[in-house]
């Protein structure tokens, strides 16, 4: 979509849903929310109407590989450098990548991101949108003068990015009490922490399309058919699944649940009329998932630095540095909405920030 800053870089979405206008938006959104992490890569956006749901491991390896046959004389490491999306996890990165290395006759690892840690793959990359999140939200709460121990999250989702936030909320002292899926959505007052975690890859790894499971397992409450966005014994909404999520009906819900930080982690969860809705509500704090979701691609960045190297960091050193990222991003966004006289809004900020990084990049290579 735009590559003024490096080498296009963005996820691939495998769903049946896939359209060329979401493929639009997506890469639109990206290349401002690259912009935010100051890495030096550009945006892009890419997928197929395909769906991995229901298929074997040997079609989706077929379409793969077929996919990436024509795509592959479109990237490289110093061109465009596609990762995973929705409906594209490690699976379908790895037989994307060994096609295309089959193809091109090099062990380029640059070509894309999200790969096995063993095809030079960076450590915490599923994770990695889910922590930066938190990290996010850290930094918001911390404006306010509060911490994020003790804060309880209720959230959609609980693909790589929700089963993130769920455990480096566990790690800093928070918990996520609620969660919902197509189904309905889970109650559980004492957060997903321990054996939870690791039951969750379990249960998704079986039937992504149904959360029941979990209640069933811990004896938590289960209510089918519905989100749980309006419950008010949350400090903390973040909705972590798909564009267009929360509608104005949720947003009046939210508005009137009293809770003050609604925090955006999936691409665009919102639509625009509840989106402003909610950012007009007297005390409500409204964070842009271009801003809150980016440490995905800050990570599949630093996987590309990695691979320039032919180094492979530690958890540790990924972790630091994706955090030192969000700590930036939410800065960046948070100074460029006070430049303008807007006060503390971070969508806004976010906006102007990504947008002038990419346009001052553009005048300054006299594309006009």
């Amino acid at each position: 979509y735009n590559a003024a800053l490096g080498p296009y870089k963005g996820g691939l979405r495998f769903a049946s849903n896939v359209n060329l206008s979401i493929i639009k938006f997506l890469g639109f959104e990206q290349t401002f929310k690259d912009a935010l992490t100051c890495l030096p890569i550009g945006g892009a956006k890419g997928g197929s109407d395909f769906s991995p749901i229901g298929r074997s491991d040997g079609e989706v390896m077929r379409f793969c590989q077929a996919f990436m046959t024509e795509f592959h004389r479109h990237i490289g490491q110093d061109i465009d450098c596609p990762a995973g999306d929705v409906g594209v996890g490690g699976r379908e990165v790895g037989y994307l990548y060994g096609q295309y290395r089959r193809i091109v006759g090099a062990a380029e690892f640059g070509a894309m991101s999200g790969k096995a840690v063993c095809t030079g793959g960076s450590i915490l990359r599923p994770e990695a949108t889910g922590f930066g999140a938190v990290y996010y939200l850290r930094e918001v709460l911390k404006h306010d003068g509060k911490e994020v121990k003790g804060i309880r999250v209720a959230m959609s989702g609980y693909g790589n990015v929700g089963w993130g936030i769920m455990k480096k909320a566990a790690e800093l002292g928070a918990k996520v009490t609620y969660f919902a899926g197509p189904d309905g959505y889970i109650h559980d007052p004492d957060g997903v922490t321990g054996e939870k975690l690791d039951y969750i890859l379990e249960m998704r790894a079986k039937d992504p399309m149904h959360c029941k499971p979990y209640a069933d397992k811990f004896g938590c409450e289960f209510v089918a058919g519905e989100k749980c966005w309006g419950v008010k014994d949350v400090d903390v909404y973040m909705p972590a699944a798909m564009q267009n999520d929360v509608k104005m009906e949720s947003a009046e819900k939210i508005a009137a649940s009293g809770v003050k930080y609604y925090i955006e982690v999936a691409n665009m969860p919102t639509t625009n009329d509840a989106l402003y809705f909610m950012m007009d509500q007297p005390g409500m704090i409204v964070a842009p998932s271009k801003a809150v979701n980016a440490g995905g691609v800050a990570v599949s960045g630093l996987e590309m630095s990695q691979n320039a190297e032919r180094l492979a960091w530690t958890a540790e050193e990924v972790d630091a540095k994706l955090r030192h990222i969000m700590v930036n991003i939410h800065k960046a966004s948070m100074e460029a909405a006070e430049e303008c006289g807007l006060g503390y809004n971070l969508v806004a900020g976010a906006n102007i920030a990504g947008f002038k990084k990419v346009a001052d990049a553009m005048m300054a290579q006299g594309i006009v």
